[in-house]
């Protein structure tokens, strides 16, 4: 496993914090984790930056509502 350097983690918790702010009450904790889970994954394949992060995040959220819609 590849360790996350302090920016990075820093840049994901900043993205789930900006995606989850648009749930109700910040998100519930199934769906946080998720979305955590979806952004660790795309760090241990190298990415780094804040912009990866969000659209990641915001594709991860849009997932998960259509999955609970349907």
């Amino acid at each position: 496993m590849k360790n996350v350097d302090e920016r990075t983690a820093a840049n994901m918790e900043v993205a789930l914090e900006q995606v989850c702010r648009s749930m109700p009450h910040g998100g519930d904790h199934d769906t946080r984790k998720r979305i955590a889970r979806k952004l660790l994954r795309e760090a241990r394949h190298g990415s780094t930056t804040l912009g990866d992060f969000m659209a990641v995040a915001r594709s991860a959220l849009h997932e998960i509502s259509v999955r609970k819609s349907a």
